[in-house]
């Protein structure tokens, strides 16, 4: 680490030229990464046409905007800043409406890099060089994916301002008076920030506490002298804010506010229970930011503070919600291994819809609904951040690795850095990363292009394959299925039944008594179904039960008409004509394939094998298959078990009895049921 943190190079601080070659070039792709990310935001919102774009901002300074009005900016309730935000932008109106858009949008990317930059710097000390570099192309691309920096794009917001003058404030100003002026500012422009004041207090910067109530107090007081119908409306009537812009029970709203209005308390109730709350959160939240700003923590504190901000406002909306993603820079665990579960669940609540994150599923809709404020609120009341003082800070329980095991070809693995972990994945990470996949992969299935034409065609070209080879068999199976009323009805039930309940028990089996066969068996399932939708995408294909004049009977789901094909609850949600390869086919074919393998009797092996085996005669039998799919699901198949083998080298498990590696010790450890 002394290396590390005294080198001049990097070439000599992480290994020499070999190993700090590979760091530049690494450092260069995130900044690569973090271009082609601001390109994309740029290119998506100027390439939107006008009026569907920056409506915000279209509201605020376009035709008769309300920062043109001679009578209130609140007429509207569509301007939801402060009288002095208007009072700032008044003299900018000019300027935005003959450059709006590419002026505006550049302006705000221009801030969202500087606000990267200067959160990168923040990080905790000691860093090493690694992370110092490698931190800001990081954060850049983290703020471009986020929600609130996307959704202050499309609008065309200010809220990155306020942000950026907190953080300037508190890691960029020279002095104490340069530092309150600029968090008075931006509390000026959002009051709730006057949060910071009490942080700056009880850390010891009480010349910048009063320098951010002195800023604030002369902000308003100018706004108020320059706008006084405005400021009587904002501060009395609204109640600092409350009431603009868009209903505060939406569930766009995630402040405790909303979450209030949402559960159906309204009125004075609601009112005295969202002010004791607040008043909870608050108190709370500036302990916890104090201690872990004595410790040296300072981001973290900011962070902290931050969300509390976003629970006590009356109001906090997409574009507001940035102070979310910087907790994440909070170390949580004692060990390496438990160092990812918090920020990258802080990471997918920012940047994916709630809806990705947690099942359409009416049990947790008020968990969904509030998903980003309990993650704020987590963040700054109950989640155990590490203090610097814990051995664990810097030094976590090392991760236990298998030994490498040898493998046939002398390149393989591919990528040596994916070593075999031994020891039991974070569950709650395991459980978020299943469910975006999930979510992912029945997104691209339901959007892979090609319509009905397109996907018949396939079908005629696959059947006309079947029948060269002589292995068109489906309608044989089909026919004779249905005059066996009694095989037909086991065979739905098979097929209706068993595509998911097997996959997921063999996981839970597999994650809990073998972790390390666990993540073995979860890659090769994984890389198997991303290939899966390159077939669904490239290759629309017609099911047998989906074919015109061919005289398939789909015993699944009833009598068809083929041009709005019905097939119960999931028909708005799937794609008929994502048949090839067929996953219902490979998914089970994985579930043998991992039996057979890992299974200590031989009884159970040739159970697990039957699987495959109903499986391609349910598929077959019930017309939703054609041979040629199963063929393509076992491709894919071997395909993701050899690719995990390719990219990671062998199963740890082949080596029963090896040796573990604990860091750089090696100790003996019985690797396939370690725990």
């Amino acid at each position: 680490m002394a290396n590390v943190e005294h080198s001049g190079r990097a070439g000599e601080a992480f290994g020499g030229a070999e190993a700090g070659a590979r760091f530049r070039m690494v450092r260069l792709a995130l900044w690569a990464v973090a271009a082609i990310l601001v390109v994309r935001q740029l290119a998506v919102v100027l390439g939107t046409p006008s009026g569907e774009r920056l409506t915000d901002l279209e509201t605020w300074v376009g035709p008769e905007g309300v920062l043109h009005v001679k009578g209130s900016l609140y007429d509207s309730t569509q301007f939801t800043g402060t009288p002095f935000g208007g009072l700032v932008l008044k003299p900018l109106t000019r300027a935005a409406e003959q450059a709006l858009g590419w002026g505006w949008t550049f302006g705000t990317l221009l801030l969202v890099v500087a606000l990267g930059l200067v959160a990168a710097r923040a990080l905790p000390q000691p860093v090493g060089r690694r992370t110092s570099l490698l931190a800001a192309p990081v954060a850049i691309s983290l703020l471009m994916l986020s929600l609130p920096v996307r959704n202050t794009l499309w609008l065309g917001q200010t809220s990155i301002i306020p942000v950026l003058l907190v953080l300037l404030g508190c890691f960029a100003a020279r002095g104490q008076r340069d530092s309150g002026v600029c968090v008075g500012l931006a509390a000026a422009l959002q009051p709730a920030l006057l949060l910071f004041a009490p942080l700056l207090w009880f850390t010891g910067r009480r010349r910048a506490a009063v320098a951010t109530g002195a800023t604030f107090a002369v902000c308003t007081a100018l706004a108020w002298a320059a706008l006084p119908h405005d400021s009587y409306t904002y501060w009395v009537h609204h109640i600092a804010g409350a009431g603009l812009g868009g209903q505060a029970d939406a569930l766009a709203n995630q402040s405790l506010h909303g979450a209030l209005l949402r559960f159906g308390l309204t009125g004075p109730l609601e009112i005295v229970l969202f002010l004791a709350l607040g008043a909870a959160v608050a108190v709370v939240a500036l302990r916890r930011a104090v201690r872990y700003a004595r410790d040296g923590q300072l981001l973290l504190a900011v962070a902290i503070t931050g969300c509390a901000v976003v629970a006590v406002s009356p109001t906090a909306w997409p574009y507001q919600l940035v102070w979310v993603l910087l907790a994440a820079v909070g170390r949580v665990g004692k060990r390496a291994s438990d160092r990812y579960p918090w920020p990258v669940a802080v990471v997918l609540v920012v940047t994916l819809p709630t809806k990705m994150l947690l099942p359409n599923v009416s049990a947790v809709y008020t968990l969904r609904d509030n998903l980003v404020l309990l993650a704020a609120l987590a963040a700054a009341t109950t989640v155990p951040f590490l203090s610097t003082a814990s051995p664990y800070f810097r030094s976590p329980v090392p991760t236990v690795y298998a030994a490498p095991v040898p493998a046939r070809w002398p390149r393989v693995p591919l990528l040596p850095f994916w070593r075999r972990v031994v020891t039991r994945p974070s569950l709650l990470l395991e459980l978020l990363l299943i469910r975006v996949f999930y979510a992912a992969y029945s997104s691209v299935r339901t959007a892979a292009s090609g319509g009905r034409a397109v996907a018949e065609a396939h079908g005629h070209q696959v059947h006309s394959i079947e029948k060269a080879l002589h292995i068109d068999i489906e309608q044989w199976a089909n026919h004779a299925v249905v005059r066996l009323p009694w095989v037909e009805r086991f065979l739905g039930f098979y097929y209706e039944s068993f595509h998911f309940v097997v996959p997921l028990a063999i996981l839970g089996v597999l994650y809990a008594r073998r972790p390390a066969d666990y993540r073995w068996a979860r890659s090769s399932l994984g890389i198997a179904t991303v290939i899966g939708l390159f077939g669904f995408w490239f290759y629309p294909l017609a099911p047998p039960r989906l074919m015109p004049g061919l005289g398939f009977i789909d015993t699944v789901h009833g009598v068809q008409d083929l041009n709005k094909p019905d097939y119960g609850a999931m028909t708005a949600v799937t794609n008929q004509y994502a048949a090839m390869p067929s996953l219902h086919f490979g998914w089970s074919l994985w579930c043998g394939v991992v039996i057979a393998v890992l299974a200590p009797k031989w009884w159970m092996k040739a159970l697990g094998l039957l699987h495959p085996l109903f499986t391609v005669a349910a598929i077959v039998a019930t017309a939703n298959h054609w041979i040629l799919d199963a063929v393509g699901g076992a491709v894919v198949v071997a395909a993701g078990f050899a690719l995990t083998y390719l990219l990671s080298g062998p199963r740890c498990g082949a080596a029963a009895g090896a040796p573990v590696e604990r860091g750089r010790d090696q100790v003996p450890h019985p690797v396939s049921g370690a725990v």
